[in-house]
């Protein structure tokens, strides 16, 4: 609070009288990067497109705000943009049949796969910037696929199953960082649809 203070200009003292503590200023952080959440409208044909360009709304958001990479997640975010958030994805859901406590656990689910995605994103890029004003080469890891790695760690005798995964990789280009988070997302969402179909079928 103080490094924040000193940077606005202002004492330490004179910020309390806007935020009562550093969590509330994260929480305000939060609600401040959802701008747009409330005027949001989820577009497609059934609950699969509207949810899915909700993800995709929200892996932007990161992408846009990096730095919510790198705060605590002690609570989910109750701020009023997160919960029109939450709101949207909610009304993407209706009409499925699943109980509210499942399509919640549907949205933690993307959430957090969502953030993880961009996490790892966001640190990568962030080694790059490091190592570059320290003049130092980026780590190979930054740049280079995991299976070009697993060639220069692992021998076929003691991991020949991994060995066979490095060596047989395809030699097409590789996904962009987008195409692999849809990838990983288009797999979650066949997961819902599956809870769809067994929750019809049972009723």
């Amino acid at each position: 609070m103080a490094r924040v203070a000193k940077e606005l200009g202002f004492t330490t003292m004179s910020l309390y009288r806007h935020v009562a503590s550093k969590d509330e200023l994260l929480q305000l952080m939060w609600n401040a990067s959802a701008t747009g959440a409330e005027t949001l409208v989820l577009e497609g044909d059934g609950w699969r497109e509207k949810l899915r360009m909700w993800a995709v709304f929200q892996r932007e958001a990161l992408d846009q705000h990096p730095w919510i990479t790198q705060m605590p997640m002690t609570a989910p975010p109750l701020a009023p943009n997160s919960v029109h958030f939450v709101e949207r994805a909610l009304e993407a859901l209706d009409g499925t049949g699943l109980r509210d406590s499942a399509k919640l656990q549907i949205i933690g689910m993307i959430s957090v796969y969502t953030l993880s995605e961009a996490r790892m994103a966001n640190d990568a890029a962030r080694s790059v910037q490091q190592a570059t004003a320290a003049g130092q080469p980026p780590d190979p890891a930054t740049h280079l696929s995991y299976e070009l790695i697993l060639r220069e760690l692992v021998d076929e005798k003691t991991f020949p199953r991994v060995y066979r995964l490095a060596w047989s990789a395809d030699e097409a280009e590789p996904l962009s960082a987008r195409e692999e988070f849809l990838f990983g997302l288009d797999l979650i969402l066949d997961g819902v649809q599956a809870l769809i179909d067994r929750t019809s079928a049972a009723d």
